[in-house]
C-alpha cells in the first residue's frame, strides 16, 4: 500500500490518478510531474478544460454592492443609497443606472451575489481573491507582497503550462495589466500582495506591464490618455539606464522603445547581469510575440474608442489581445490612484462620474469583442473587487469595507448566460442563500482551465500542498 498524506491508496496499475499526481508533485517514486500530466493526457480521468484562457478583472477597492450587482431599492433611504436600479435583459436581476451596457448585456453572462470572506483588509484579501489562499500576514500586519505568499492563479497557470508542456515559445502563459496593484498609490510603496508567484519562484511570476501617471491627483484608469503615454512597458525594466522601455523618450511608440532597449541592451553585454526578474523581462520584451502582442495600433481607432481611451479600456483590450495570442491567464487591475478609486469611504463624484461608466464601457465592449471574434466560448471572463461595502452609510455619504458580500460577474467558457446565484438579506448585508468563497473561486477558474484543484504543489520545505484548500467548483454557474 502507497500511503501519501495519511491516506492509503492502491500501487502499481491500480494506483489513482489523485495519488500519482500527488506523488509525482511531491517528487515521491522519482515520478515527475510533466511526466505524470502527459502520460495521463489520454485517459479519461483528466480533466478536460472549458476555458483556454481567463481574464480576471480585478476592481482593487472593493465597490459597493449596493451600487451595482444587488441593488435593494425597497430598503430604506440611507440603506439604498443615491444610485437608482434600472431593469436589465436578465429579469432577475437589477442593475445600477450606471452600469446601462452590462444591464443591456445581462444575458451573456452570470452574476454570482454571495462571494464572501472575513479577510476585512484591502492587501489580504485582494491576496485571498487573487490566490484562493488567506494571506499568512494578519489583518494590521502588513501591506506589500512577501516572498512566502501563495502564488497567484496566474502563476500557477505559468507554472502549470511549462509542467504540461503547454508553453508557447515567445509568450508568457500569465500576464498582468496594466501596473502592478499599488504602483499608482502612494509613490509606489505598497506592492499589494496576490498577484506574484510567491514561493513558487520568480520563474512563474506573471509577465507585468508599467504606465504611469502624470502627477498625484491624477487618475489614468479612467481618464483619456494618448498613446504616448499608453507605451505599456514591461516591468522590471524600469531601474536599468539601458533597458528603460518606457522612458527612453516618451515621443518614441511602443516598437521603437522595445528595438532601443534590446540594441542597448546587446551593445552593453550587462544581460548576464540582470536579476532573474530583469532577465525574463528582457527576453519578454524582446520577443516578438510578445511585442506584436503589446501593440495597440494594430486594432481599429473605432475599437479602441469601444472599449474607451482610458487606461482601464485600453487594458481590457490589450487583455483580448493577449488571449487571442495564446496567453492563458490575464488579470487587469483597475487600481487606486492615491485616494481616487473604488475604495469609497467617500462617495465623491469619481464613483459615479468615472469609474462606473469606464468599467461598464470597457467591460461591455471585452464581452462584445470576444463574442464577435469567436472567442467567448474559450475565454472565461471574472470581473470582482477584493470585498463589498457595508449598508451602512458613512457620515460624508460612503460605505466602509465589508467582506462578507460582495457580488462576481462571470462569463463565456461555458457559463450560463442570463443567471444568478446566491441571495442576499433586505439589507445586502448577510448571505440568506449559496455563499461562495475565495476557495470556491480558485477552485473554478483552475477547473476550467483544465487544471486539478485538488492536485498538490511542492512547497519550499518540499512538503506536498493542496493546491486549493477546502473549495469546491461553483457548478451551478455553468449550463
Amino acid at each position: 500500500m502507497l500511503q501519501i498524506q495519511g491516506v492509503p491508496s492502491r500501487a502499481c496499475h491500480s494506483m489513482t490518478r489523485r495519488t500519482m499526481i500527488q506523488a509525482a508533485g511531491a517528487g515521491l517514486m522519482g515520478l515527475d510531474l510533466r511526466k505524470c500530466l502527459a502520460a495521463e493526457s489520454s485517459g479519461s480521468s483528466v480533466i478536460k478544460p472549458r476555458a483556454k484562457s481567463v481574464i480576471f478583472i480585478f476592481l482593487f477597492g472593493g465597490p459597493s454592492q449596493l451600487e451595482t450587482f444587488d441593488m435593494k431599492p425597497d430598503a430604506a433611504e440611507k440603506i439604498r443609497g443615491p444610485f437608482k436600479p434600472i431593469a436589465s435583459r436578465n429579469p432577475e436581476l437589477l442593475i445600477s443606472e450606471h452600469l446601462p451596457g452590462l444591464a443591456q448585456r445581462a444575458d451573456k453572462f452570470s452574476i454570482i451575489r454571495t462571494m464572501t470572506h472575513n479577510f476585512n483588509d484591502h492587501s489580504g484579501a485582494g491576496h485571498y481573491l487573487q490566490t484562493g489562499r488567506r494571506w499568512q500576514v494578519p489583518i494590521g500586519g502588513g501591506f506589500v507582497a512577501t516572498p512566502q505568499d501563495w502564488p497567484s492563479m496566474g502563476s500557477v497557470t505559468q507554472w502549470h503550462s511549462h509542467q504540461a508542456g503547454l508553453s508557447q515559445s515567445g509568450l508568457p502563459a500569465a500576464a498582468v495589466l496594466p501596473n502592478w496593484l499599488g504602483r499608482l498609490q502612494e509613490a509606489g510603496q505598497y506592492r499589494r500582495p496576490g498577484e506574484y508567484a510567491g514561493w513558487l519562484g520568480q520563474a512563474n511570476r506573471p509577465l507585468t506591464t508599467s504606465v504611469d501617471k502624470k502627477d498625484l491627483q491624477d487618475n489614468p484608469y479612467y481618464r483619456t490618455c494618448t498613446d504616448k503615454e499608453l507605451t505599456f512597458g514591461i516591468d522590471g525594466l524600469d531601474d536599468s539606464a539601458s533597458l528603460q522601455i518606457d522612458r527612453l523618450d516618451r515621443r518614441m511608440n511602443l516598437l521603437d522603445q522595445f528595438d532601443m532597449a534590446r540594441r542597448a541592451a546587446d551593445e552593453s553585454g550587462r544581460v548576464d547581469q540582470f536579476s532573474a526578474i530583469r532577465a525574463r523581462a528582457f527576453d519578454l520584451a524582446a520577443s516578438p510575440k510578445v511585442r506584436n502582442s503589446l501593440d495597440l495600433h494594430q486594432e481599429s481607432s473605432k475599437l479602441r474608442d469601444q472599449y474607451g481611451r482610458h487606461l482601464f479600456g485600453q487594458s481590457c483590450l490589450m487583455a483580448r489581445r493577449l488571449v487571442e495570442s495564446g496567453v492563458r491567464f490575464v488579470t487587469v487591475h483597475y487600481d487606486c490612484c492615491d485616494g481616487y478609486g473604488w475604495d469609497s469611504h467617500v462617495h465623491s463624484d469619481d464613483v459615479r462620474n468615472h469609474l462606473m461608466p469606464t468599467f461598464d464601457q470597457a467591460t461591455s465592449a471585452l464581452l462584445d469583442d470576444l463574442e464577435s471574434r469567436g472567442l467567448m466560448d474559450e475565454t472565461m471572463v471574472v470581473a470582482l473587487g477584493e470585498m463589498g461595502r457595508t449598508p451602512a452609510p458613512t457620515p460624508r455619504w460612503g460605505r466602509n469595507h465589508w467582506s462578507f458580500l460582495f457580488p462576481a460577474l462571470v462569463a463565456g467558457a461555458g457559463v450560463k448566460k442570463g443567471f444568478v446565484l446566491g441571495r442576499s438579506d433586505k439589507n445586502a448585508e448577510h448571505i440568506v442563500d449559496r455563499p461562495v468563497s475565495p476557495e470556491d473561486l480558485a477552485a473554478t477558474i483552475y477547473q476550467s482551465l483544465g487544471i486539478d484543484p485538488e492536485m498538490f504543489l511542492t512547497d519550499p520545505l518540499n512538503r506536498p500542498v493542496r493546491l486549493v484548500e477546502g473549495g469546491r467548483v461553483v457548478n451551478e454557474i455553468f449550463a
